[in-house]
C-alpha cells in the first residue's frame, strides 16, 4: 500500500528530513485485528526505504491506499556517542534531522553491533540500549548470553532498565515493555532477515523498525481507538500503514495540544501531529486525538473542535476494512 510522505519516511538510521515527514519503518503481517496485510510466517512484507527514498509501495498491501497528508510521525530521541567507547565503534551521522527525536543539532548513533547479522562473539548477542542515560535507544551493544536464557513469550528481566541492553531473553529476542519497578518484561522476537527484507517468524506479528534503526522487534497489530494493547504503559501509534503497541513515553506532559518531541510522546489515544495542524502549538509537535469516523459527529470528538479542528480520516482513500474509521484531530490542510 502505498503511504503519503507525511506518514511514511523510513531511514535505516532515522535521516529524518522534515516535520511531517518522519516515522519508524513497520513490515510483515498481523492477526487479523487492525490491518489486512498478509503475511506468512519466515516471508517479507515489505523493503526499507532509504534516507533519500520516497513513498513505496508495500508488495503486500494496495498501491491505492494512500495515510492522510496531514498527520505527522517521529522516530527516536537525539542520538549521542556513548563515551565509554574507546573511538574504534562505528558510527553514523544523522545528518537532516528535523522532526520530533532525529536531534536539532545532528549527532550520531553509535552501533557497536548489527541487530541483524547477530555479529558479537559466542555467548554474547546484540541489543539496542540508550547510552545516554535517556529513555529511548538509540545505540547497540554487545551483552552477555544468559546461560538459561528466556523464550519468546516468557516474562524476563533486565539489568539497569529496560534501555540498558542487558536481558536475560534467548539469542534473537529482547525483553519488551518493562516495568520500571521490576525491571520485568516479556520476551519478544527481534526481527531476522535484514533491513531491506525483514522478518518475522510469527505471522500474527509485524516487523517495527524504529529509534535511528538500533530497534528491530515482532510486535502485533493494535487498534489506536480501543487502545487495546492490554498495558497502561504501552500506547498504540501508527507506524507506516498500521498500528503497533510502543512503551509511552510521554512522562508527565503528552495530554491533547502539548508539545510533543517523539512518536511515542503522547499519551495512549493521542498522536503527535505537526505544529501546524494543531491550534496553537508552538512546539516541534502537539499531540491531537485519534476520532472515529463512524461517529454520528466525528467533529465532536475533537477538544479543539471550536477552533477549527475537524476528525479527518488517516488514510486519503481505500484504507484497510479494520482502520477505515481511523481518524486524527487536525486543522484541514
Amino acid at each position: 500500500m502505498t503511504i503519503h510522505p507525511v506518514t511514511r519516511c523510513r531511514a535505516a538510521v532515522a535521516l529524518c528530513v522534515a516535520i511531517a515527514g518522519c516515522g519508524p519503518s513497520l513490515v510483515g503481517g498481523d492477526a487479523g485485528s487492525t490491518s489486512d496485510t498478509d503475511t506468512s510466517a519466515g516471508t517479507s512484507a515489505t523493503a526499507t526505504a532509504t534516507a533519500d527514498d520516497g513513498p513505496g509501495t508495500s508488495p503486500t498491501t494496495s498501491p491505492s491506499t494512500t495515510a492522510n497528508p496531514t498527520v505527522a510521525t517521529s522516530m527516536s530521541d537525539t542520538a549521542t556517542t556513548d563515551p565509554t567507547t574507546d573511538g574504534d565503534d562505528d558510527t553514523i551521522d544523522t545528518e537532516g534531522c528535523a522532526f520530533l527525536g532525529c536531534g536539532f543539532d545532528g549527532g550520531t548513533v553509535n552501533i557497536e553491533c548489527d541487530v541483524w547479522v547477530q555479529d558479537c562473539p559466542v555467548g554474547e548477542k546484540c541489543l539496542p540500549w540508550a547510552n545516554d542515560g535517556g529513555p529511548r535507544w538509540n545505540a547497540t551493544r554487545c551483552s552477555p548470553l544468559d546461560p538459561t536464557p528466556n523464550l519468546v513469550g516468557e516474562s524476563c528481566n533486565v539489568e539497569g532498565s529496560g534501555v540498558s541492553g542487558i536481558d536475560d531473553c534467548e539469542l534473537g529476542a529482547m525483553c519488551w515493555n518493562v516495568d520500571p519497578a521490576t525491571n520485568q518484561g516479556t520476551c519478544v522476537a527481534q526481527c531476522s532477515g535484514s533491513e531491506a527484507n525483514p522478518l518475522c517468524e510469527d505471522p500474527a506479528t509485524a516487523c517495527m523498525i524504529a529509534y535511528d534503526g538500533v530497534v528491530q522487534v515482532c510486535l502485533p497489530a493494535c487498534d489506536p481507538l480501543a487502545q487495546d494493547c492490554g498495558d497502561p504503559g504501552l500506547s498504540c501509534v501508527p507506524v507506516d500503514d498500521i498500528f503497533v503497541c510502543v512503551p509511552d513515553h510521554s512522562g508527565k506532559s503528552g495530554q491533547t495540544g502539548t508539545g510533543c518531541t517523539a512518536f511515542d510522546g503522547c499519551d495512549p489515544g493521542l498522536y503527535c501531529a505537526a505544529p501546524e495542524l494543531v491550534p496553537n502549538c508552538v512546539d516541534v509537535g502537539c499531540c491531537t486525538e485519534f476520532c472515529d469516523l463512524g461517529a454520528d459527529d466525528p467533529d465532536s470528538q475533537c477538544t479543539a473542535a471550536a477552533e477549527g479542528v475537524q476528525c479527518l480520516p488517516f488514510y486519503d482513500d481505500n484504507p484497510p476494512p479494520s482502520l477505515q474509521f481511523i481518524g486524527v484531530c487536525v486543522l484541514p490542510s
